[in-house]
C-alpha cells in the first residue's frame, strides 16, 4: 500500500511538469533528499527515478522553460571547475573502484547545483524550491522528533525509517542539517506567500522547530548541540530585545536539562574529556594523518583515499577502570594496569571531517575551490542582508531570507568540521538557492536603473 502511495504523488507531480517544466526541479529535490525508492518494499527498487528526474529536468528546462532571464554566477563557475577536478582526481585516485562509485552521485550533486541558478528566475521559484528542501527534510526530522520524544532515542540507535546510515539518514547530517533549516522555517512563518503564514501554518512552523531541536537529543549527537549553540548566537543579531532574548535562552535551556536523556547527556560529556574517548580521539588520529599526507601529496589522493590510512591511538582511561575488566584493561592473569592510559591500533577510518575529506581527496585546489564556494556565499548574503536593510515596499523578504541562508550555511561550515558531507546533495542545492537569490536580486535592481532613462527617452519621442 505504501509503494501505491509514494508512485501515485511521483506521477502526480511528474505529471505536473509537463505543464510546468520548473516541478521537474522540486520533483528532482524531493527524491533526490528523501529518497522514496529506499522506503519502499518492491516497485520503485528497480527503477532510476532519480535518473529520471535528473534528465525531466535538464529536458524540461532546454525545451519548455523560459530562458531570456537566466545568469550564469561566478560561483556556478567555481563549481563548475570543482566538478573537472573531481573528474580528475578520480581518473587518477589511489582506490580506482571505490573512488568511481562516489563519482557516480557526487557528479550529478555538483552538477544539480551548477544548474539549478538557471532555473530560479522569480521569487516564486526560488520560495518553492526552499519549501520542497524543508519539506523534504520533514519527513525525516518529524519522524525522528516524534520517536525521540517516545523512546529518547541514542547514537546511532534512534531509526529514521530505512536502515541505511547515508544522506540525510545519516544520524550526524541530519542533526546539523535540521537545525540550519531552522531559520528558513522562522522565513515562512513571516514571509512566505506559497502557503500564507496564519496561525495554523506558525504553528505547524513552531512544531516543526521544536522536532528539529529533537533530532540532536534522539541521535545523541555531538555535532547537533555545537550548531544549535552557533544558531543561537546568529539569532542574537537579530533580536530587538537581546538581554530578553539571551535570558529566554538560559532558562530554556536549564529547563530542559531534567527531560533530557541519560544517553544524550552522558555522550556530550565526552566532549570535555575526547583525550578518553575512541570516536573522538579517532578522528583527530585521521586529521592528523591526513595533513601528513597531504604534505607529500597536495594535489589529493581521490575520493575515498582515507582506505590507506593506518592510525594508532593513545588513550587516557582512569586507573580504576582500566583495572576493573572494562575496556583497556590488563589480561586475565596478568598485573592491572594503573597507568590510566591504552593503546588502540586501526586503519581505513574515515575523515569525519568535511574539511580533511577535501584536503585529502581533492588536494590544495579541491579545498580551495570548495572553500571560495562557501565563502563567495556567506558575503554575498550579507551584502544582501545589509543592501536591503531598508527595503523598498514589496522588498520586505530580502533581508530575512538572505540572513537565513547564511544562517543554515554557517552552521553546515561548523558540522562539516566533524562530519564528512562536502558533497552533500541538500547544502549544494542551498548554495543554488543563494545564487538563485543573488542573480534575481541583481536583474531588479538593473531593471530598476533602467526604467527612468526608458521613461526620458520615450517623453523625448513624445516631444
Amino acid at each position: 500500500m505504501r509503494d501505491l502511495v509514494f508512485i501515485a504523488f511521483l506521477l502526480a507531480i511528474f505529471g505536473a511538469g509537463f505543464k510546468k517544466p520548473f516541478i521537474f526541479v522540486l520533483a528532482y529535490v524531493y527524491i533526490d533528499n528523501v529518497s522514496p525508492q529506499r522506503l519502499t518494499y518492491l516497485l520503485l527498487n528497480s527503477v532510476p527515478i532519480s535518473a529520471i528526474a535528473f534528465g525531466l529536468c535538464i529536458l524540461g528546462w532546454a525545451l519548455m522553460d523560459n530562458k531570456a532571464d537566466s545568469r550564469f554566477a561566478p560561483r556556478q563557475g567555481l563549481m563548475l571547475l570543482l566538478l573537472v577536478w573531481c573528474f580528475i582526481t578520480t581518473k587518477a585516485a589511489d582506490f580506482p573502484v571505490e573512488a568511481a562509485e562516489k563519482w557516480e552521485w557526487v557528479w550529478k550533486a555538483l552538477a544539480f547545483a551548477i544548474f539549478l541558478p538557471l532555473t530560479l528566475r522569480t521569487k516564486l521559484r526560488i520560495e518553492a524550491l526552499l519549501f520542497f528542501m524543508i519539506a523534504s527534510a520533514a519527513s525525516i526530522v518529524i519522524v525522528g522528533g516524534i520517536k525521540t520524544l517516545a523512546s529518547g532515542g541514542g547514537y546511532g540507535s534512534l531509526n529514521l525509517m530505512v536502515s541505511s546510515n547515508s544522506g540525510l539518514y545519516e544520524g550526524s547530517t541530519i542533526s546539523t542539517v535540521a537545525i540550519a533549516i531552522i531559520p528558513v522555517i522562522l522565513w515562512f512563518a513571516k514571509h512566505g506567500t506559497i502557503v500564507k503564514p496564519d496561525w495554523k501554518v506558525k504553528g505547524f512552523c513552531a512544531a516543526y522547530i521544536f522536532a528539529c531541536l529533537l533530532i540532536p537529543i534522539g541521535t545523541s549527537t555531538r555535532t547537533g548541540l555545537l550548531c544549535i549553540g552557533l544558531l543561537a548566537v546568529l539569532m542574537l543579531r537579530n533580536t530587538r530585545r537581546k538581554f530578553l532574548y539571551l535570558g529566554l535562552i538560559g532558562a530554556m535551556g536549564l529547563a530542559a536539562v531534567p527531560f533530557l536523556p541519560k544517553s544524550f547527556t552522558g555522550r556530550m560529556e565526552t566532549i570535555k574529556t575526547y583525550k578518553g574517548d575512541e570516536s573522538a580521539s579517532t578522528r583527530l588520529a585521521v586529521w592528523a594523518w591526513t595533513w601528513e599526507y597531504v604534505k607529500e601529496h597536495p594535489m589529493g589522493g581521490g575520493f575515498e583515499m582515507y582506505r590507506q590510512n593506518r592510525i594508532r591511538l593513545d588513550l587516557q582511561v582512569s586507573p580504576d577502570v582500566a583495572a576493573g575488566g572494562q575496556p583497556g584493561a590488563a589480561p586475565a592473569g596478568a598485573p592491572a594496569d594503573t597507568s590510566g592510559s591504552k593503546v588502540v591500533y586501526d586503519k581505513a577510518r574515515a575523515f569525519h571531517s568535511a574539511y580533511f575529506e577535501m584536503l585529502g581527496e581533492q588536494g590544495w585546489p579541491g579545498f580551495l575551490m570548495w572553500l571560495g564556494i562557501s565563502v563567495g556565499g556567506l558575503l554575498r548574503m550579507e551584502v544582501l542582508r545589509r543592501r536591503y536593510r531598508r527595503p523598498q515596499p514589496g522588498e520586505e523578504w530580502v533581508a530575512p531570507l538572505a540572513s537565513a541562508l547564511q544562517s543554515a550555511h554557517l552552521c553546515y561550515l561548523l558540522g562539516a568540521c566533524f562530519i564528512a558531507i562536502a558533497f552533500q546533495p541538500f547544502i549544494y542545492m542551498l548554495v543554488g538557492a543563494q545564487i538563485g537569490l543573488d542573480t534575481y536580486l541583481k536583474r531588479r535592481r538593473e531593471e530598476r536603473a533602467w526604467r527612468p532613462i526608458v521613461r526620458r527617452r520615450a517623453a523625448a519621442v513624445a516631444v
